[in-house]
């Protein structure tokens, strides 16, 4: 359940702390008020996709922040991904973007992913659009919002999942057929890649250990000499580097006792002695272990030779040996392994019949889902002046797919004696929209979310079949806390708690949105005023009380 929501520079709203509580909350206000923004500023916290011009005019950060009592399955899925919180019940929620569009997700103090924010929005809250009678013409959302209301998302998705492994398995039986008849030339030529490169056993990473250690090897002599002429000069030669310090550092202490500012110089001069002299060391060192190795040399270039000869065969780098070697016996194997064309066959058979008992367990499901959605949603429309009328989920059967064996199409009838036809040709703009709400209705009762939202779902409807709305969304609102955005009287006067949304202009001349909930009497006010427009008479006033002591 939402329990608060606060708001900072987004769109039009400059500052907003707000409180929810159980049951049924209405939010009203005129056209152009920002009703939908408080929305899209939660929808915004929980993941959906932001740009810069979300934020006000004038403001360099957004901030949305929202704090939910959780459910059980909400509840586990932070204790999955450890972002539990102090109170294990209670997860925060926060979202900002700056002027660039860069955002950053929270959940409970934690950085987190878009994806992250998302997957536990949706256990969050369900959204019922205004525009959701628009997808109920598309079949893919006529089977979506029957398994969702029937509980049939896990047996989908295993049909899904089970599909994509047959469809894998035949397509490695159908290249395997196809390849039948190359497949012996292909084995020979990565049979004599393997035979030839196995000879020269390449090593990841050997390649650049053997060229280090060839140039080492190469410029012996010159790095001795090297060596050598350094450690004379530094320390063996009648004027070595530290033969030189240490006259001047004699010098230098016999004249420090006539002046004390000579001291930090003296320390100077120690510490580059003792470097020099430890340099020295460290070459003598070097010197003592380092020898001309002709044979090591004659090895490494032998090495280097044959390298370079398999590159060349092969028509790549040296490094790119082992690699070249790996892959040709991956492909060996996978080749020979396809060779076993009965295999193959048995194990496409083997996914066909996963994928059957699969999907043949979900059209039984979704047969009584069916049955269940087209009575409820028929029941539905009688309260919504379309009586007589009748709902139909239509199962057709079709070839196996990632979906099922079946197809879902809505069917209706508008009123009795007619036979119900597709959705999408029979239905009115108004009839769409009342038999979306009364789809949304009974499609959210289903869901296992504690919160919600129906955004301007009643628009096109009125009189007596707005009080009807406004009945099953306060019924809903017994069950889940439903929150919902209605420019209807009707609708809002149900509600358990009221919120008025409105416009104003801030010192700076910027139009801000603003929020109060509302008490008994500027309640009777807001109702009035959607009763009446902008003059409240005492004859809208009446009207007003009488709708909400319904």
């Amino acid at each position: 359940m939402l329990l608060s929501l606060s708001i900072r520079n987004f769109v039009i709203v400059e500052s907003l702390d707000l409180e929810f509580g159980p049951g049924f909350t209405v939010l009203t206000g005129e056209t152009g008020a920002g009703k939908s923004i408080l929305i899209d500023a939660l929808l915004l916290a929980l993941g959906e996709r932001a740009e810069a011009d979300v934020l006000r005019e004038g403001a360099t950060r957004a901030e949305i922040t929202a704090e939910f009592r959780l459910g059980e399955a909400a509840r586990d899925w932070l204790a999955a991904q450890d972002l539990h919180g102090e109170d294990a019940g209670i997860a925060l929620v926060r979202r900002t973007i700056d002027s660039s569009g860069r955002s950053k997700a929270f959940i409970n103090g934690t950085t987190v992913t878009l994806a992250q924010m998302r997957e536990l929005g949706e256990l969050l809250i369900d959204v019922h659009g205004q525009h959701a009678h628009q997808s109920l013409l598309k079949g893919g959302s006529q089977q979506r919002l029957l398994d969702e209301h029937g509980g049939l998302m896990a047996p989908a998705r295993l049909v899904a999942e089970r599909y994509t492994d047959f469809r894998k398995a035949q397509k490695a039986r159908s290249e395997a057929e196809e390849m039948a008849g190359s497949a012996k030339l292909e084995a020979d030529r990565l049979r004599w890649i393997v035979e030839e490169l196995n000879e020269v056993a390449p090593q990841p990473g050997e390649w650049e250990a053997v060229e280090t250690e060839h140039k080492r090897l190469s410029h012996a002599a010159s790095l001795l000499e090297g060596a050598r002429a350094a450690v004379d000069a530094l320390a063996e030669a009648d004027d070595a580097a530290l033969t030189r310090i240490d006259g001047v550092l004699s010098r230098l202490h016999s004249l420090s006792q006539f002046d004390a500012r000579l001291a930090p110089v003296l320390q100077t001069l120690e510490s580059a002695r003792a470097q020099v002299d430890e340099a020295a060391r460290d070459l003598s060192r070097y010197l003592g272990h380092a020898d001309l190795d002709d044979a090591q040399l004659a090895q490494v270039e032998a090495r280097v030779t044959a390298l370079h000869a398999a590159a060349r065969k092969f028509k790549t780098a040296p490094s790119e040996l082992p690699a070249l070697l790996a892959d040709a016996q991956h492909k060996l194997a996978a080749l020979s392994a396809s060779s076993d064309l009965d295999a193959l066959r048995k194990r496409e058979t083997d996914a066909l019949a996963r994928y059957g008992d699969a999907a043949r367990s979900l059209s039984e499901y979704r047969v009584k889902a069916a049955k269940q959605m087209s009575a409820e949603v028929t029941r539905a429309m009688q309260d919504l002046s379309m009586a007589g009328g009748r709902f139909e989920v239509q199962l057709s059967a079709c070839e196996p797919a990632a979906t099922g064996l079946e197809k879902v199409e809505f069917l209706v009838a508008g009123h009795a004696g007619v036979a119900p036809k597709p959705l999408a040709k029979v239905a009115s703009g108004g009839e769409l929209a009342r038999i979306s709400l009364a789809i949304s209705v009974i499609a959210a009762s289903a869901t296992p979310v504690g919160t919600l939202i129906f955004d301007e779902v009643d628009a096109g409807i009125g009189g007596a079949v707005a009080e009807t709305v406004g009945r099953l969304l306060k019924q809903l609102g017994q069950q889940r806390q439903v929150l919902c955005v209605t420019h209807l009287p009707q609708v809002a006067a149900r509600g358990d708690a009221h919120c008025v949304v409105s416009k104003a202009t801030a010192a700076d001349g910027r139009p801000v949105s603003q929020i109060a909930p509302l008490d008994r009497k500027s309640r009777v006010d807001e109702i009035a005023r959607m009763l009446g427009g902008i003059e409240i008479t005492e004859t809208t006033r009446k009207h007003a009380r009488e709708l909400l002591a319904g």
